[in-house]
């Protein structure tokens, strides 16, 4: 209490002492006084409340003193309230008037998905309209599976494609990214030239690859019945002859990969998943991996649960196994280690191919799936491969919503872990009931 607070206090009651001791009523003197005051307190506050609420229509309490003091702090506290709210509104101003410049479509969704602002290129993109689709959620906006899945995981580590609501000529790169408190940007770009660029490779390898399919059949045919009459040749013709029919091999396994490339491409999803039985294509190429590894004797190993089955395209995960394990064989050296693993935590199913060979280094583990990228391009062609084994694993693997991990180091072996979704699992009910295929074919 101040001073001058305290005086006036202590004055009145000195006051109503006297003179309840003149009338011999002291006591009930100074409680009339303390009444007294208490009410005077009281209509100062009532008058200091009704002065914040409305500060044109009402005065601040006159009497000097500590109302006089509270009225002065509360005004300097109220006037950079008014400073620190005008600030952010102009930020805010500044922040809508770039969005709206920017050709993104750019919409602020906050904790729910719902919609809290959006520019002009929302409208045009997405059909997002502001400000008549004020909290509205986007999924019930945008009704794609894609965007619903990608907005309810909050995945701000990737980006989706998807047709424009509006123009289904039109494909956008959607990206998610967190904004403020319990807020995220919905930012839409137009990809329409690099996707129908992207559609005009795949087409052209595609229709290469179907024109070089029939003269190398042909082309190797001819050579197939010659080297089978290679008694009636010259012997300087088979040495020729025979590397020929070699590189005819491999010009053919180029053309089928890249056919079969341009096919995941087509489609983000397998069209009629059925259940597989993943340890016994495990068995089966197995079995291929050991003839292929002969002489060089490698150690395999292999440990899957018989009865984890997934759904799927039983011949693109058959490709894809294939690919990992005799890229194994093909880099572990002779009597080296190779450990096949198929099992199941509460992420997903895995599958592990695990070796102890000549490892990757570090700066090529992200372009290795690429198509024809080649950490050795020599070491690789002498082993016959065409450089588009990982790139397949990984289409097929997208095609199955899975993901392909890579561990490596240089000299020190490498391991590919593919990891399926919960959802690609099937019931193992179903699974019981499927028929066994031992001969090995995809």
């Amino acid at each position: 209490m101040y001073p001058k607070d305290i005086w006036r206090l202590a004055l009145l009651l000195l006051s109503a002492l006297a003179l309840g001791a003149l009338l011999q009523h002291a006591a009930e003197a100074v409680a009339v006084a303390a009444l007294l005051y208490a009410g005077w307190l009281h209509r100062n506050l009532h008058r200091l409340l009704a002065w914040l609420r409305d500060s044109k229509h009402h005065e601040p309490p006159e009497p000097p003193g500590v109302f006089e003091e509270m009225a002065v702090e509360l005004d300097y506290l109220r006037e950079r309230h008014k400073k620190r709210k005008k600030k952010l509104a102009n930020y805010l101003k500044q922040f809508q008037q770039a969005t709206r410049a920017l050709p993104d479509a750019t919409v602020v969704l906050d904790e729910h998905g719902a919609v809290q602002w959006a520019n002009a290129a929302a409208a045009k993109y997405l059909g997002i309209r502001w400000p008549d689709d004020l909290d509205q959620r986007i999924t019930n906006l945008i009704r794609l599976p894609k965007v619903r899945d990608f907005v309810a995981d909050h995945d701000d580590a990737h980006t989706i494609e998807i047709p424009s609501p509006t123009n289904p000529n039109r494909f956008l790169s959607i990206l998610l990214a967190p904004y403020g408190k319990d807020q995220w940007l919905f930012v839409a770009r137009d990809v329409t030239q690099l996707h129908r660029a992207n559609q005009m490779r795949s087409d052209f390898v595609a229709n290469v690859s179907h024109e070089l399919r029939t003269p190398t059949t042909v082309f190797k045919g001819y050579l197939e019945t010659l080297i089978d009459q290679k008694d009636l040749c010259p012997p300087s013709w088979v040495p020729a002859l025979e590397q020929m029919s070699a590189h005819a091999d491999r010009m053919q396994s180029l053309i089928e990969e890249l056919l079969l490339l341009s096919r995941l491409e087509r489609e983000d999803h397998v069209p009629d998943p059925q259940p597989i039985v993943i340890s016994e294509l495990l068995a089966n190429i197995l079995k291929q991996a050991r003839a292929l590894s002969g002489p060089r004797e490698h150690i395999f190993s292999l440990e899957a649960e018989p009865t984890l089955c997934i759904l799927g395209s039983r011949n693109e995960i058959y490709s894809a196994i294939a690919n990992l394990v005799f890229n194994a064989v093909y880099y572990t050296p002779a009597r080296g280690v190779i450990q096949l693993r198929w099992y199941r935590d509460e992420t997903g199913a895995h599958l592990e191919v695990q070796d102890n060979g000549i490892g990757i280094d570090e700066e090529h583990i992200e372009r290795i799936t690429e198509r024809f990228y080649r950490v050795d391009p020599s070491r690789s062609r002498s082993d016959g491969g065409t450089g588009l084994g990982l790139a397949i694993v990984k289409h097929v693997l997208m095609r199955h919503d899975a993901t392909l991990n890579i561990k490596s180091a240089l000299g020190h072996g490498s391991t590919f872990r593919c990891d399926f979704p919960p959802a690609a699992i099937a019931p193992e009910d179903l699974a019981a009931t499927l028929p066994q295929r031992r001969d090995g074919a995809a």
